[in-house]
């Protein structure tokens, strides 16, 4: 019999999280297990990219707040499902362990992908007290880096037979290095022959600090005018910070050299527009959209922080900058410009890279073989 594992998530949507999850689910082979998904809140279209094996999705709409009707939903519909294993992944779907416990589901799997703005160190006492309450109805856990598997090991005292570090996977066909000139994609006229391009994708909220790299971005055109005749902005990402970010360049008199298109769903070809790819986020686990970049043999300039720095190598496949150093960021910006030989060269080690490390079937593997571990415990 196939075993049915069923992942829960706060919510399903845009984002690195479950960017990795649908690359897992269309990798992991349809006869090896099967697979439902419960987003405590709801799902979005996002979950139509799950495609080579059928997915059931259910939404629970859980309400904000501390209300508790949505257990009794859970604890209903996991009867129902009947599990073989269940996989939560991030704080927000934890607690879900403890129900998963009163339906006597003894193989579980919880998943740190990273920390959001709210507590971006893992240090909020409530929070590691909810996850070391959890812990002992946890079979398994994997982390996405190192950083945060050290993390689960000293602050949250996981024992190191139940940590599991596996890093996120990237289709490095669907994302490769440009061959000729640049997709036409960009806005006419924009970037000619000749600019730089920098860029970035992702949520535009608080976390991922874009107002930062717009700031550095204002600044090193402030302090240099004549590099507007080549240096271009691109952010593609919806969120609050997108409007911030729009009134920082129109303040600054700079929005014509900038794009800000929202949501798009054609980054693999958005990627290949980029010279140089810019995260500026307060933390990290590990970025998709960093090593997205690397496929598409984009050096990338990141904070040093999380697993970025696992990810990044200073003057090899691009640079790290302090978070939040709006100065430090603009220098980076600017040695690029200055030296278009270092993308070239950089570009190169960066698409080695992703394409040695970071496989999405090496992935998969990894994470069918710790199913396969957690479920043979309890059989």
């Amino acid at each position: 019999m196939i075993p049915h594992i069923v992942h829960i998530v706060h919510r399903f949507d845009t984002g690195g999280m479950e960017n990795g999850m649908v690359n897992l689910l269309n990798t992991l082979p349809p006869g090896r297990f099967r697979h439902s998904i419960i987003a405590l809140t709801d799902y979005s279209d996002f979950s139509q990219r799950i495609h080579a094996q059928p997915v059931d999705f259910y939404a629970l709409h859980r309400a904000p707040g501390h209300g508790l009707s949505w257990i009794v939903r859970l604890w209903k519909l996991l009867r129902r499902l009947k599990p073989d294993l269940i996989h939560t992944r991030n704080l927000a779907a934890l607690e879900a362990q403890f129900v998963a416990a009163l339906i006597g589901v003894r193989a579980t799997i919880h998943g740190e992908h990273g920390r959001d703005v709210f507590d971006l160190y893992g240090q909020n006492w409530k929070y590691n007290l909810l996850r070391r309450a959890a812990q002992p109805f946890v079979s398994n856990y994997i982390a996405v880096s190192q950083d945060i598997e050290t993390w689960l090991r000293l602050a949250i005292r996981v024992p190191p037979r139940k940590l599991h570090q596996i890093y996120s996977g990237v289709d490095s066909i669907k994302f490769h290095p440009r061959e000729d000139a640049k997709p036409d994609l960009l806005p006419p006229g924009f970037a000619d022959e000749g600019c730089i391009v920098f860029g970035s994708v992702g949520r535009m909220v608080e976390v991922k600090d874009y107002p930062t790299l717009t700031r550095a971005f204002i600044q090193l055109l402030q302090q240099q005018p004549e590099r507007a005749a080549h240096a271009r902005l691109v952010i593609v990402g919806e969120g609050p910070a997108r409007a911030d970010c729009i009134d920082l360049l129109q303040a600054a008199g700079l929005a014509h050299l900038a794009w800000l298109p929202g949501e798009r769903h054609d980054i693999a070809a958005v990627m290949q527009t980029f010279d140089v790819f810019v995260l500026p986020s307060k933390n990290e686990g590990i970025s998709n959209t960093i090593l997205e970049a690397m496929a598409s043999g984009v050096p990338v300039i990141a904070t040093s922080v999380g697993g970025n720095i696992e990810l990044v190598e200073p003057g090899i496949n691009g640079l790290l900058v302090q978070p939040g150093d709006v100065a430090n960021l603009a220098q980076a910006l600017l040695s690029y410009l200055d030296t278009p030989a270092r993308i070239a060269e950089h570009a190169g080690h960066a698409r080695r890279y992703a394409e040695q490390r970071f496989g999405i079937p090496a992935m998969a593997e990894s994470y069918a073989t710790v199913y396969d571990q957690t479920l043979g415990r309890w059989r």
